[in-house]
């Protein structure tokens, strides 16, 4: 059971990553937060077999957190702010999506290139996950840096979030109360995010940062 459970641990880390390849590739915005919502419904049944594994049945509590709120409720209130703001189109991005994408396998080669002999007497579980988890942050971060779309780069910031809680759990869980006021503080910085993107529509009648940046004199 354990070879198997080990198994399962990483097919579901792998998964997490593959998810965070496939939102590079996208290349619309509704696409893009489909992509999203599999990304967190994956962290969630990741996150509940680690609560099997390790036997922590507060964990089941972050599965079912992850599931509810970064999987369905924050999903739905992009797809509303992406059809308020008519945002129906393709995302510019700063690179094509080739070299976006070989940066992104790049990325994952150097996170088990790093990690993998750091966490060399970690327990089995834990250091594929913390190298997998890894490579989810630093592909969250990419997306954030190559995509010119403001909504998207929420997309970014919140699939970092993902890869954070795969590591927290991996290493043998965190604490509840540290998920509540993650979740809790990732609540109120997706309110303050579509606040600001409202802002940024109404005053400018766009959510391109590059457009933004040409409005204050910074690209020519």
């Amino acid at each position: 059971m354990g070879g198997f459970g080990f198994d399962v641990a990483h097919m579901l880390a792998g998964l997490l990553v593959l998810a965070s390849l496939t939102m590079l590739y996208q290349d619309r915005l509704v696409t893009l937060i489909n992509v999203l919502a599999l990304h967190a419904l994956i962290l969630s049944a990741s996150v509940a077999w680690q609560a099997h594994l390790q036997h922590a049945p507060d964990l089941f509590i972050t599965a079912a957190i992850a599931l509810g709120f970064k999987a369905a409720f924050i999903p739905w209130a992009l797809r509303r702010i992406v059809v308020r703001l008519g945002l129906h189109r393709e995302i510019e991005t700063s690179a094509g999506i080739g070299p976006t994408m070989l940066a992104g396998m790049g990325l994952v080669a150097l996170s088990l290139e790093v990690m993998l002999p750091v966490t060399a007497a970690a327990d089995p579980v834990a250091r594929q996950d913390i190298a997998l988890a890894l490579s989810v942050v630093l592909i969250g971060l990419l997306i954030m840096v190559t995509r010119r779309n403001a909504v998207s780069q929420v997309v970014g910031f919140l699939s970092i979030d993902d890869g954070i809680s795969l590591a927290a759990t991996g290493a043998r869980g965190m604490p509840l109360v540290v998920e509540i006021s993650v979740a809790f503080s990732v609540l109120v910085a997706f309110i303050v995010i579509g606040i600001f993107l409202f802002r940024i529509r109404e005053r400018f009648d766009t959510v391109d940062l590059g457009v933004l940046d040409e409005f204050r004199g910074e690209r020519r």
